[in-house]
């Protein structure tokens, strides 16, 4: 593969030395608030890395079965680039915008963990390392090409497998307020499925391009929290080989989506009080349950209770960000804001989006048309398809609020804002919606306050269960547009009062408030529905 290979490892404390400190952090701070301090902890292991990784893209190659059919990846519409790394990556030159990517894998042994007493629904849980097993995993780093534009702050992702891939959809979500700030961007394959094979679609790693890939190996997803662990370790204490090639991180924020929020909430509710590493985190999508299971087979199975809710005792800052179709799933496991804990609902969200899936890879974050909100029922082709086009709502623009918004209160002390529920009906069964057909209360965006489309996080026929998760849109027709906005004017005034008040409420960003006002200006709205 052409990499270098560094044994990066630093020695493990003690048994009982561990006992001693996880005595120590349980201790309350000097503002006897009964947080858990985080002086004594330790961290996590350092795992031996190797990369750049280079090289792949022989004749194994690239190509899947999917429905009983060859599918090329490299063909028009899917576009990977054989060589380079494979995950759902921006189809763009990163460079155009001054980054890079580079591939590392990277391997150890890792933990399994199991629970000293019973996993309450308080989120506040006790575990001991158990079984260990040996790993090879990677990860992908988008990073500034120039130093000096990095902003001191890296996103760990932990990719989400549900699909079957190695997917990114919080970097998706988030890359332009990355882009813009400086951000470093790093994804881990922290699960199997991901490198080994399974989920919807199942386009993992070592069959994407065998050759790339063949060293990889996972023991399964007992060990996937140490995994993740020992990834954000070597990107924030790295020994030998760097993986960010020298930049200095003075903050660390883990982030996760779907199944992977699942994860992250155990994570930070077992694991991350015992090690120091992650300064924040971003539990994005929620289901029902709320957490991920500790532990599963071949090792002792180890469930968590539904619901469960991220302990209120940590000083590390969580924003829970739940999209509108989580909402409904996850009501038991709603939570009130705390000194460090806010729950964002964004009203007219879909659990993943048209941007997520399709159209947002091509954003560089200077393009007035990611604005216009889209009608299409082809959310990935030839991948999914779906009968009632799927929603392309404003997750992207509220997501990338939250990492500015928890970047800040990390930084500076200043809290991100609290956000209201979004507004049930009486039995709690749905939303209670305006006269447009959106949903009321919850997060208010130009998309619902001065809208164009019915926006859902439902809708779509429940017999397809992955369309499911990815709402509806219906745009007004011509009729309806000319009641609400009779002239360009009323429309322009109409984007340009419920921008601003997002942006002073904090959940939309200047710089994003300032693309979605232009675009007002320049689309054929209300005249008619842009392309």
């Amino acid at each position: 593969m052409g990499a270098k290979k560094i044994d990066c490892r630093l020695p493990r404390l003690s048994v009982a030395s561990l006992t001693l400190v996880f005595i120590l952090a349980a201790c309350s701070d000097s503002n006897n608030n009964d947080r858990l301090v985080d002086e004594q902890k330790p961290q996590a292991d350092n795992p031996v890395l190797e990369g750049p990784v280079t090289g792949g893209g022989g004749d194994d190659c690239c190509i899947i079965s999917f429905s009983g059919f060859p599918v090329d990846l490299t063909q028009p519409g899917l576009d990977y680039k054989p060589g380079t790394p494979f995950y759902t990556f921006l189809n763009f030159d990163l460079s155009d915008v001054g980054y890079t990517q580079s591939e590392y894998f990277f391997s150890g042994s890792a933990k399994s963990y199991i629970a000293t007493d019973d996993l309450g629904a308080d989120g506040k849980w006790n575990v001991q390392p158990a079984d260990a097993a040996e790993y090879n995993s990677r990860m992908v780093v988008l990073r500034p090409i120039n130093a000096d534009d990095f902003n001191g702050t890296v996103v760990v992702e932990w990719f989400n497998v549900t699909g079957g891939i190695d997917a990114a959809p919080d970097m998706l979500q988030m890359h332009t307020e990355f882009i813009r700030e400086g951000y470093v961007w790093v994804g881990v394959s922290a699960q199997l499925v991901g490198i080994e094979g399974g989920g919807a679609f199942s386009l993992p790693l070592k069959q994407v391009d065998p050759t790339r890939y063949e060293p990889l190996f996972h023991p399964g997803d007992s060990f996937s929290y140490d995994i993740f662990s020992q990834a954000g370790q070597a990107v924030r204490h790295p020994v030998g080989l760097d993986p960010l090639d020298g930049l200095t991180v003075e903050r660390m924020i883990a982030v996760g989506q779907s199944q992977s929020a699942g994860r992250l909430a155990t994570y930070v509710n077992a694991i991350h009080p015992t090690i120091d590493l992650f300064d924040g985190f971003i539990v994005h999508g929620r289901g029902s349950g709320g957490a991920s299971r500790l532990s599963e087979s071949p090792q002792v199975e180890i469930s968590a209770p539904r619901p469960t809710f991220i302990r209120d005792d940590l000083p590390e800052v969580v924003i829970a960000l739940q999209n509108e179709t989580d909402v409904l799933g996850s009501v038991a496991a709603r939570q009130a804001d705390s000194d460090a804990y806010r729950m964002w609902e964004v009203t007219g969200s879909a659990h993943t989006d048209l941007y997520t899936t399709l159209t947002g890879n091509a954003d560089m974050g200077d393009d007035l048309t990611f604005a216009d909100v889209k009608q299409k029922n082809d959310a990935r082709p030839p991948f999914i398809s779906c009968v009632i086009p799927v929603n392309d709502g404003p997750g992207q623009w509220v997501a990338n609020a939250a990492v500015a918004s928890l970047n800040r209160w990390i930084t500076t002390g200043e809290p991100a804002p609290s956000a209201p529920f979004m507004t049930l009906n009486a039995d709690q069964s749905d939303f209670e919606l305006d006269d447009f057909g959106n949903a009321k209360g919850g997060i208010r965006t130009p998309h619902v306050d001065a809208p164009v489309a019915t926006l859902r996080g439902t809708g779509q026929p429940p017999a397809d269960a992955f369309c499911g998760l990815l709402g509806t849109t219906i745009r007004f027709d011509e009729t309806k547009l000319a009641e609400l906005y009779p002239d360009k004017q009323a429309y322009i005034n109409a984007i340009d009062a419920a921008t601003d008040s997002a942006v002073e409420a904090g959940f939309l960003l200047p710089a994003d408030g300032a693309i979605i006002k232009a675009r007002a200006r320049t689309s054929p709205l209300p005249a008619a529905q842009p392309d």
